[in-house]
C-alpha cells in the first residue's frame, strides 16, 4: 500500500475513534506517539521519498488529529473527576496542591528544535564555552587578521583563551575525533562582544546541526531546513534563501522568513568548506557535509512576540508566568 494512501488511513481511523466515548487514551499515545509508534515509523520513510514536503503534510495532519482526541479524552477525564462527589466514612488527608511552574521560552524554543532533529536520528553534543583560537577561529578557516573575524568579535581571556562566538567549535572538537558519517546537533551558550540593545546581546543561545558523509548535497541540507522551518512556524510560514558568505561553508546562504512585513534572517547554512574538513584530517576529496546555525532568542521572539531580547536574562517572573501554558501542549 502507498505511505500517503496509509497516512490518509490512519486519519480516517483517528476520526472514527474520536465518535467512540470509550476510547482508551494511553492506547492511543503509544499506538501512534511511542518511540516506536505509527508517527515515528513515517517520520523515517521522509529520506525514501521524493515528495518530502507533501508527505511532511500528511503527517503533521495525522499529529494534529492524534494530539486533538487526546487532549479532547484528557478535558473529559478531568472533568469527570470534578463532577465525582466522595462518600467516604473515614478521614482523608488532603493532598497538598503545588503550583505548576514555567519554562524560560528559550527553553521551550530549544527544545522544540532538538525534538524535531533528534526524530531524524541526529545526536545532540554539549562542549565547552572556553575556547582556544584555533578551534573557534582557526580551524573554521578565520585567518588571524581577516576581516571575517570582525563580525565575531568576543571577550578574550589571554591571546589565545577566549569566550566561543559559536558552537562550530564543538563540531571541529568532535570531527577530530569521531570518523563519518557524522550526524550532529551543538547546542549551547555563544558569546560576541556587542552592546546591549532591543535586538542584540552580548551572550545567547545556538543550535548548530553538522552532516557530513560521502555525496551530501545542497539539496539534503534544503530538504531539512524546509522540514524544519515548516515544523517550527507552519506550513503557511514565507521564506527565502539567499546567497551569502561565511568562511566556513561554500557555497553559504542565509534563510529568511517574512514577519511584521520584513524580511528577518534566521537561519545561517552552506556545505562545509573543504578546507575544514582538511583541518580535521578527512578526506574532503570523497567526503562532503552540510552545516547551519539557528540564533534561539530571534526564534522565540518570532514566535512569542517579543520585542526585547533583554526579557530573556532579567529573572522576571512575571515574564516567565506567561509561559506556563506552553508546558501543557
Amino acid at each position: 500500500m502507498d505511505i500517503i494512501k496509509k497516512i490518509e488511513k490512519y486519519i480516517n481511523e483517528i476520526k472514527e475513534i474520536k465518535k467512540n466515548k470509550n476510547t482508551d487514551i494511553i492506547k492511543i499515545k503509544n499506538k501512534f506517539c511511542g518511540k516506536n509508534g505509527i508517527i515515528n515509523i513515517f517520520l523515517k520513510h521522509i529520506k525514501k521519498t521524493k515528495d518530502k514536503k507533501y508527505l511532511g503534510k500528511k503527517i503533521n495532519i495525522l499529529k494534529k488529529e492524534v494530539f486533538v482526541i487526546i487532549n479532547k479524552k484528557k478535558n473529559i477525564y478531568k472533568n469527570n473527576i470534578k463532577k465525582e462527589k466522595i462518600n467516604n466514612d473515614f478521614f482523608y488527608i488532603k493532598k497538598k496542591k503545588y503550583k505548576l511552574g514555567s519554562k524560560n521560552p528559550i527553553t521551550l524554543i530549544k527544545e522544540k528544535i532538538i525534538n524535531i532533529l533528534c526524530f531524524l536520528k541526529f545526536d545532540i553534543i554539549y562542549g565547552r564555552e572556553i575556547e582556544d583560537d584555533w578551534h573557534n577561529f582557526k580551524a573554521l578557516n578565520f585567518p588571524k587578521y581577516h576581516p571575517s573575524r570582525d563580525m565575531q568579535d568576543t571577550f578574550y581571556i589571554n591571546k589565545n583563551i577566549l569566550l566561543r562566538t559559536h558552537t562550530s567549535s564543538v563540531q571541529i572538537r568532535y570531527m577530530e575525533k569521531n570518523k563519518p558519517p557524522i550526524r550532529i546537533i551543538t547546542f549551547g551558550k555563544v558569546y560576541r562582544n556587542e552592546s546591549i540593545s532591543k535586538s542584540s546581546y552580548n551572550m545567547f543561545h545556538q543550535i548548530e546541526v553538522l552532516y557530513v558523509d560521502k555525496n551530501v548535497s545542497i539539496i539534503d541540507l534544503k530538504n531539512l531546513i524546509n522540514y524544519l522551518i515548516i515544523n517550527i512556524f507552519g506550513i503557511s510560514i514565507k521564506y527565502r534563501y539567499r546567497i551569502s558568505y561565511f568562511p566556513f561553508t561554500k557555497p553559504s546562504f542565509e534563510i529568511d522568513i517574512y514577519y511584521n512585513k520584513k524580511w528577518i534572517e534566521i537561519i545561517g547554512c552552506g556545505l562545509v568548506n573543504k578546507k575544514v574538513l582538511n583541518n580535521v584530517n578527512l578526506d574532503s576529496k570523497n567526503l562532503s557535509g552540510f552545516a547551519f546555525g539557528i540564533g534561539v532568542e530571534r526564534i522565540a521572539m518570532i514566535i512569542y512576540k517579543i520585542k526585547d531580547i533583554r526579557e530573556f536574562f532579567k529573572n522576571d517572573i512575571r515574564f516567565i508566568k506567561q509561559f506556563k501554558s506552553e508546558l501543557l501542549i
